[in-house]
């Protein structure tokens, strides 16, 4: 079990720690694991289908929160506290892009769908977002699964003394919302991944303990139909719940500030995943 702050602690660190920034000067050591989407850096396929998003100013409801991490190096995440905490909280992973304010907006959405959960977007590129397809790549490869799995440690702790913390992501944070609920154990309240790349073996998934939403896109030529039936293959090996829903559309099709955004496909599979995390967290 994930040893967390209590959640005085926790506001506290609101409170003293809010106005703190991270120059980003320490970042993932490189070669770290290439799997999950990170495979994917180097292939210009994929990187075509992240044309540009349309640019963003948004004002959050949240707050950026900065702590010294468990190895020593800051962790940085959007935090979205409720008045009325009842120990459930959402972790939120970004895209390639990093945690810019498009989720930042994400965050806020599901804050308000959610009620009484407290929202956690961790910053899984510490202090990096990109805003070219190129630099997406780069940090998308440069990130090391050894600090992504520190990351997501003391984002937990951010949570204070949560008792159910579910996870969402799309595209690299779809994976990493996978991978971050295998890591948390029976802590693990509900995992929604938007076309990320899951994990390719029975073994990985086994220490799993909670169910899966897998939303992906029809139109995905990366993270395609022979990746959907392996998930589900290895899925039903494990012995673990996965459901899976697909739409008419192309990668990153949930983004409204993508090009590739398809509203209706967005709007549908959005209600699929606030109905799985409304039940996982109720």
């Amino acid at each position: 079990m994930i040893k967390k702050i209590s959640l005085p602690v926790f506001f506290s660190l609101i409170l003293a720690l809010s106005a703190c920034t991270n120059d980003g000067s320490k970042t993932a050591d490189q070669g770290g694991e290439k799997e999950g989407m990170t495979q994917f850096a180097d292939d210009k396929s994929f990187q075509g289908k992240h044309e540009l998003p349309e640019a963003i100013v948004y004002q959050g409801i949240g707050k950026m929160v900065t702590l010294q991490g468990s190895d020593g190096q800051a962790v940085n995440a959007y935090v979205v506290v409720p008045q009325q905490y009842t120990g459930k909280a959402l972790l939120v992973f970004h895209e390639w892009w990093g945690l810019n304010d498009q989720i930042k907006r994400e965050a806020d959405r599901l804050f308000d769908s959610l009620g009484n959960v407290m929202v956690i977007a961790p910053d899984m590129y510490d202090g990096k977002v990109a805003t070219t397809r190129e630099d997406a790549a780069k940090y998308m490869k440069a990130f090391n699964m050894d600090r992504g799995r520190t990351i997501i440690f003391d984002a937990t702790r951010l949570a204070g003394d949560a008792t159910q913390i579910a996870t969402i992501g799309w595209c690299f944070g779809g994976g990493l919302s996978l991978k971050a609920s295998i890591l948390m154990g029976s802590e693990a309240a509900g995992c929604v991944m938007y076309y990320g790349m899951p994990v390719e073996n029975a073994k990985d998934l086994a220490p799993l303990k909670t169910d899966i939403l897998g939303i992906f896109a029809e139109q995905d030529q990366s993270i395609n139909a022979k990746v959907v039936q392996n998930f589900r293959d290895i899925a039903r090996t494990a012995g673990k719940n996965l459901t899976v829903h697909t739409y008419d559309a192309d990668h990153a099709f949930a983004n409204p500030s993508s090009p590739r955004y398809n509203e209706k496909a967005a709007t549908e599979a959005n209600e699929v995943a606030l109905k799985f995390l409304r039940e996982k967290l109720k």
